[in-house]
């Protein structure tokens, strides 16, 4: 659609390039012409080079933010998480395949029991997994002849817990069998048919191939917007230091499942990361890495050419860190957004706007200035599936929050130092708060409200989607306008004396 008034407003060369760094509060998009609903936005984007998802938002990788709860939350509304490094790295891959067991497509390598285990066996793989659907096989492994099948109903009441499984499975010739090849629409058919909770499928020889779940066929029904591997599992990423240690992290992650990394640290553009990148790439050329974080297209520049899939950009903008206070570099968050983006885009490498971001208005900001994600850490912050536990003062339910580049979390998890370059210093100079903020809920009910918000600020832009946005706003068909102090206040509740801010109403 033509531009009708060409003076009206700022393009975005004229808004960001005068060379004074702007905020997300600093400015406005103009609105365009309606002719679609809301609901027709599509938000599908690219996180990497290689992985797409059908929501923008990422979790950040902090220790008060994203461990697997949140990572299956994440995936389930169409994003992705980033399980944070501060913490074992065996811990951390445990949790990278507690996300992945999460939800399959078919069960490609099921937890396979003998005929001579016991029922133990069944109940320590419950308490470590999480589920109870167990193949029986000669032998006890993958592709044995198959025996039988053990499910909850056929242990729970059991009180004597050596039984050997032979005694307490249903046996081979009682079990809903397929025979592959099959789809797995063929196999979810004949699941829903036969009624039952798991579904062999075996070889002509009848060996078993992997197992399909009634469950797993539930999850996708419910969540049609969920970020999904080739397997079918849901995607996660995981934060990764550079320095030689991390090596076997890496490995673990990767064997773990991991689709994508990211290597966290404030200042990117080191030799470190440089070499890490180069080493990951040459190591496991099929692994997506998130490289960053960067403020300037030089920056971008040399982790592009050492291999890095896609970009985190910001530096000191975030809620909890103080790096623009006390190292007195980095860059306002709208500019480093779109001056690096404008680089990257070039080379075709997606960027991921990383920091200020404190509410729906800004995410729509950051995507229509050149990001095609966003992380989010504060406005995740609260939810019932961070980590923590809640506590109350003066009557607030609250839950704890920090800065990786806090001394609380440099201290405690043993990797954060890393991030900040500080981990073998004597003294170590905080970039970072620790604080509490107000229970938000889950995050089931509130990503919804932040997809559905992102949906209408589009269409109030006049645009179906953010890729066309993006376009829109650099051949300057969309414009903005510079907001003073008083035109934020305007921007805002203002003029009464008391009021209540609810921000959604969910009907799940």
């Amino acid at each position: 659609m033509a531009v009708l008034y060409k003076g009206d407003g700022l393009s975005a060369a004229e808004l960001l390039g005068a060379g004074s760094g702007l905020t997300y509060n600093d400015f406005l998009l103009l609105p365009n012409y309606i002719d679609f609903a809301a609901g027709e936005v599509t938000l599908t984007t690219q996180l990497t080079q290689g992985i797409k998802v059908h929501s923008p938002f990422v979790s950040s990788p902090m220790d008060t933010v994203t461990e697997d709860a949140m990572a299956v939350a994440m995936a389930l509304n169409g994003g992705i998480g980033l399980i944070h490094n501060n913490m074992p790295a065996e811990d951390q891959a445990a949790q990278v395949k507690m996300v992945k067991r999460w939800r399959n497509g078919f069960i490609l390598e099921p937890k396979v029991l003998s005929p001579d285990d016991t029922v133990r066996v069944v109940d320590e793989i419950k308490e470590t997994m999480g589920f109870c659907g167990l193949p029986v096989t000669e032998g006890g492994k993958q592709g044995g002849k198959l025996l039988g099948l053990v499910c909850n109903k056929d242990v729970d009441f059991l009180e004597d817990r050596d039984v050997k499984i032979r005694d307490v499975m249903k046996p081979r010739s009682e079990l809903h069998v397929v025979t592959a090849p099959v789809t797995l629409e063929g196999a979810k058919k004949v699941l829903h048919s036969a009624k039952v909770g798991y579904l062999p499928v075996v070889d002509k020889h009848d060996n078993l191939v992997m197992l399909c779940s009634r469950l797993d066929s539930q999850k996708s029904k419910d969540f049609p917007l969920a970020s999904l591997d080739a397997k079918q599992q849901l995607l996660v990423g995981a934060a990764i230091g550079t320095r030689d240690d991390d090596k076997r992290r890496l490995a673990l992650l990767v064997k773990a499942g991991v689709d994508v990394v990211a290597l966290d640290s404030s200042q990117g553009n080191s030799s470190y990361q440089i070499d890490f990148i180069k080493y990951l790439k040459a190591t496991y050329p099929g692994l997506q890495v998130i490289a960053g974080n960067v403020v300037t297209q030089a920056q971008a520049k040399n982790l592009i050419d050492a291999g890095a899939d896609a970009l985190r950009v910001g530096m000191g903008s975030g809620s909890i860190c103080i790096t623009q206070e006390v190292m007195a570099v980095g860059r306002p968050q709208a500019t480093a957004v779109h001056q690096v983006s404008k680089y990257a885009s070039s080379r075709g490498i997606p960027i991921i706007a990383d920091g200020g971001i404190q509410n729906v208005g800004h995410i729509a900001k950051a995507l229509s200035l050149g990001a095609s994600t966003v992380m989010l850490g504060s406005l995740l912050a609260g939810t019932t599936e961070t980590p923590g536990e809640y506590f109350f003062s003066n009557g607030t339910r609250l839950k704890k929050f920090r800065g990786m580049g806090s001394i609380d979390a440099m201290t405690q998890g043993g990797q954060s130092g890393k991030r900040y370059l500080s981990e073998q210093h004597n003294v170590q100079v905080a970039q970072g708060v620790s604080g509490s903020v107000v229970d938000k809920g889950s995050l089931m009910k509130y990503a919804p409200y932040l997809y559905k918000g992102l949906q209408q600020s589009a269409q109030d832009i006049g645009f179906l989607n953010f890729d066309i946005i993006r376009k829109k706003v650099l051949d300057g068909t969309i414009r903005f306008e510079r907001r003073t102090p008083s035109a934020q206040q305007e921007g805002g509740v203002h003029g009464l004396h008391s009021y209540e801010k609810t921000l959604f109403a969910s009907k799940l």
